[in-house]
């Protein structure tokens, strides 16, 4: 062989070398596959703290309910983590943000799930992108704790084992309104308009409010004005025109949106003179709602699913301000980071009731054998293996100059304009 090519032979021969050699470090560096039995009995078990996921909204107009809900569960864990933690293991939230879109929750629960090994997923926020969690939750063993949603497909009768609620349901909280707004406030069914998001979770709050109505007499839903505007935008002037045509103008009108949409919605309609009373669902996030809208809009209420966050007479919510004042950054208590609060005390308490090391499957035996339980609410909340929803009691504030504050449903009349 030539020298010329000995040298090309050798060349090659070192890039064979280089390529098996780069190979094998890879092969030893790369993170290991576990199947789904291997997570749960080895990883899980040997680890030395306790991790919980989250995918929700960080970014995008739903930002700052995602932004709460990660706040109350986080402010928690650091206060049970001072104290040692479960078992002296100490609690870890991953939160990822999917936008409030369905197609970029899917891979972060594959990834929290598969990937971080999560023990379970909490708090996840929007209907949308929990119908895109249940499947992956239910393949995959692993529990969606108190996801920030009160939509039907969460709530199935008997319920998917892998998937507990804390709050009450939108058809509740839309039962509700409708109830005062019959009952107390002397309204026909077809007085009251819905404006809805375009998507499951906008439907699930109509349907709730459309089977109340059935029950107070309503024939048909065309007799009901339904207006609507698309998930993630702000365009809701056509909804608006929908409801401004309608024969009779309605005296009221459910919202079920998030809080961007449904303010310029609120603001658009009293800039051309209409005067309903405008009913959220707790989704909307009453904080930024309230921000949106100022100190000078009137008859807005908001339904909610947490006590009053500055009632201090409920004993959790002064423990919920304690642990504000010492973990939140100076941050404004709210009932989103309240939900929150709730729902990381519950799952703590659950693992505190499990006498070996918590996993994918006895968290959710802890819960399931609670029966009736108090954490400090001032009511009692019941699971069973039937019952995956904790709390079924509906709370009612209206704003006031900027704020939302308690309101008494006997005090509707007065905000029904003849």
């Amino acid at each position: 062989m030539s020298l010329k090519g000995l040298s090309a032979f050798n060349e090659i021969s070192f890039k064979k070398l280089f390529f098996i050699g780069f190979c094998c470090l890879v092969a030893g560096i790369a993170k290991p596959v576990f199947s789904q039995e291997t997570s749960n009995t080895v990883n899980l078990k040997t680890r030395n703290e306790l991790v919980f996921g989250m995918s929700t909204a960080l970014s995008g107009p739903a930002a700052e309910l995602g932004r709460n809900m990660r706040l109350g569960v986080q402010i928690r864990l650091e206060r049970e983590n001072k104290v040692g933690g479960i078992g002296g293991r100490k609690i870890r939230l991953i939160a990822w943000d999917d936008g409030y879109e369905p197609e970029r929750t899917i891979p972060n629960m594959r990834d929290l799930i598969n990937q971080e090994e999560v023990l379970a997923v909490i708090g996840n926020v929007g209907t949308p992108t929990a119908i895109s969690a249940i499947p992956i939750v239910n393949e995959e063993k692993t529990l969606l704790f108190a996801p920030y949603t009160g939509a039907g497909v969460l709530r199935k009768n008997p319920p998917d084992r892998y998937v507990i609620n804390y709050r009450a349901s939108y058809a509740e909280e839309t039962s509700a309104m409708v109830n005062a707004l019959i009952k107390e406030g002397g309204l026909k069914p077809e007085e009251i308009a819905f404006f809805t998001q375009r998507d499951s979770y906008g439907d699930a709050g109509y349907i709730g409010g459309i089977n109340a109505l059935k029950e107070h007499g309503l024939q048909s839903e065309t007799d009901i004005v339904h207006s609507r505007y698309e998930r993630n935008t702000l365009v809701v002037e056509s909804a608006l025109a929908d409801i401004l045509l309608a024969d009779p103008v309605p005296k009221a009108i459910i919202i079920v949106g998030a809080y961007a949409p449904s303010a310029k919605f609120m603001k658009l309609a009293r800039k051309v003179g209409l005067e309903s009373l405008f009913l959220n669902v707790s989704f909307v996030g009453s904080a930024p709602l309230a921000k949106e809208l100022g100190n000078d809009m009137k008859r807005v209420i908001v339904t909610q699913v947490v006590p009053y966050p500055e009632d201090l007479s409920v004993p959790i919510v002064r423990a919920y301000h304690d642990d504000m004042k010492f973990y939140g950054s100076g941050r404004n208590v709210s009932f989103g980071s309240l939900e929150g609060y709730i729902a990381m005390e519950i799952l703590i308490k659950a693992m505190n009731n499990i006498e070996e090391q918590p996993n994918r499957e006895n968290i959710i035996d802890a819960l399931e054998n609670f029966g009736n339980f108090e954490i400090g609410l001032g009511h009692k909340l019941y699971y069973d293996r039937e019952n995956h929803q904790a709390s079924h009691r509906v709370w009612s504030t209206i704003l006031r100059q900027g704020e939302f504050i308690p309101f008494n449903w006997k005090n509707i009349p007065s905000l029904l304009v003849p």
